[in-house]
């Protein structure tokens, strides 16, 4: 691993970067007020290459790794436009399908991955299971040649735009024991319903309760064995943390440069507010831990497009946390260093807050990862 990004790297990020640019946050703000998505922008991504650098060549991405894919995330959030999806379509679906699914599968979906023609949501959240997957009820059964699906996800990012859901249920496997499967089902399929949930943060995708009742999937509906297990779950949980940690990072650096611009600018005392330290310091320790979370992150990509799947999961877990730590105490500083102006539609840094303090959250919170890093890197006894 180097700590110096290589050139075509560097050159993506340039590229995204000008992509961001072009759009910005007066866009995607106006799209998330109105109701709007962000097609346009989606669509350029996708014909771009940028939402599929990780799909396999053969299959019309571009062959790269994880590592790739969030730097175009972290790219877009630090130019004002963090695309929740991102997170969830290209990171988790596309790297499922393309670790576990059929060769049907992969001729079907990961072309459209690649050039963004398609978006995928993922379900796993329950409202009575939250981040245990052990007791996840939605339950798929045999049913002649294909099967029956019953259950409700809830928190579940962007379905009135998805195409498919990839959903996480249970099925009995050979030898009569209910483990986790995974099961792309079409957004129109009879008995899937969705609901929306009202939500205080600022952003064009939506969150959904979701609704099955016996949903009826052929048999291709399932994503790898029915015996796979948590071990193809992971497959895409590690990159949604890798991702997360991405989005958080670039949020982070879009508020830490609004807040450097206005601290040369803004004048009280016949000189910029940047040159007090009560000003300076905490910019300059945000910087400081937001490079630190950055790292992380480069290092979980790096060990997951290895192959070191145990390293990376540990390495994500952390990188996502420390991102998350970050980005809240980055947006809150930025607020503060635009005093009352931080809390302006004008100057738009308020409105992060609720998108930061998210990341404390979702898609695991700071208190799960605490406990994996107690147990599995401490080797504490555990304590659930």
């Amino acid at each position: 691993m180097s700590f110096i990004e290589t050139e075509e790297r560097q050159a993506l990020r340039a590229a995204v970067a000008g992509l961001g640019a072009k759009y910005g946050p007066s866009y995607y703000v106006a799209k998330a007020k109105n109701g709007g998505k962000t097609d346009e922008l989606w669509t350029e991504a996708g014909r771009l290459g940028y939402l599929g650098v990780n799909v396999p060549e053969e299959y019309g991405g571009g062959g790269g790794g994880i590592g790739d894919l969030a730097a175009v995330c972290e790219e877009l959030a630090a130019a004002g436009c963090p695309l929740l999806l991102m997170v969830v379509s290209p990171a988790i679906c596309a790297t499922i399908i393309a670790r576990s699914g059929t060769e049907e599968q992969k001729k079907h979906w990961l072309p459209r991955f690649a050039d963004g023609s398609v978006k995928m949501a993922f379900a796993i959240t329950e409202p009575d299971a939250g981040s245990n997957s052990h007791r996840i009820t939605t339950t798929a059964r045999r049913d002649g040649d294909g099967w029956t699906l019953n259950g409700q996800k809830t928190f579940i990012s962007g379905v009135d735009e998805a195409d498919a859901v990839l959903f996480v249920g249970r099925s009995q496997d050979q030898k009569g024991s209910l483990r986790p499967s995974l099961f792309i089902v079409p957004t129109d399929a009879p008995g899937f319903t969705s609901t929306p949930i009202e939500m205080e943060i600022v952003s064009p995708e939506k969150q959904f309760i979701c609704h099955l009742d016996d949903v009826r999937l052929p048999y291709d509906a399932l994503v790898g064995d029915e015996d796979g297990g948590l071990l193809q779950l992971f497959a895409g949980l590690n990159p949604e943390r890798i991702m997360a940690t991405a989005m958080a990072a670039g949020i982070g650096r879009y508020a830490l440069d609004k807040s450097i611009a206005y601290a040369k600018d803004r004048q009280v005392f016949k000189t910029p507010i940047g040159a007090h330290q009560g000003i300076a310091h905490p910019l300059a320790q945000a910087k400081i831990e937001l490079e630190l979370a950055r790292l992380m992150g480069q290092k979980a990509a790096w060990l997951y497009d290895e192959g070191d799947d145990m390293g990376a999961g540990e390495a994500a877990n952390m990188a996502k946390y420390a991102a998350g730590e970050a980005a809240v105490r980055v947006v809150d500083q930025a607020i503060q260093t635009h005093g009352g102006n931080g809390l302006t539609t004008e100057y738009g840094v308020g409105m992060l807050a609720g998108a930061v303090r998210l990341m404390r959250i979702a898609p695991v919170s700071r208190e799960m990862i605490l406990n994996f890093v107690a147990q599995h890197s401490l080797g504490l006894p555990k304590s659930y």
